[in-house]
């Protein structure tokens, strides 16, 4: 069983910048693809950015391409997200994901909790 945990998120003004990290558990993490979600209030959870397993290969989603950046530290079995140049409309929890030997950028069986992140205007 594979435990994501994410930790620091938190309020930031318009512009700011943010590292989100997530610590997964229960198997060998460079066997696990690594995504990131979040969900706005009242609306889907949505696919932000993924790093595979292997050869560390990253997708984004268009609203944050260029903003923030996926990247992994197999040695200490966590998943990082920098958000830089924050907008209000990143306002979500972020939901971390994970997927042994993952080939699919979408598709996650293992779930953390969710950290909030905040941006004000």
């Amino acid at each position: 069983q594979v435990q994501p945990v994410e930790s620091g998120g938190g309020l930031v003004q318009a512009g700011d910048s943010l590292r989100l990290s997530c610590a997964a558990s229960g198997r060998t993490f460079s066997s696990l693809s690594m995504g990131w979600f979040r969900q706005a209030p009242g609306q889907e959870r949505t696919f932000v950015a993924a790093i595979r397993w292997i050869g560390s290969l990253t997708r984004y989603a268009d609203s944050v391409k260029r903003r923030f950046t996926i990247s992994r530290d197999n040695a200490k079995n966590t998943v990082y997200l920098q958000m830089n140049s924050q907008k209000p409309e990143d306002t979500a929890v972020y939901y971390c994901a994970a997927q042994p030997y993952g080939a699919n950028w979408y598709q996650y069986d293992y779930w953390g909790q969710g950290t909030q992140v905040t941006v004000s205007s």
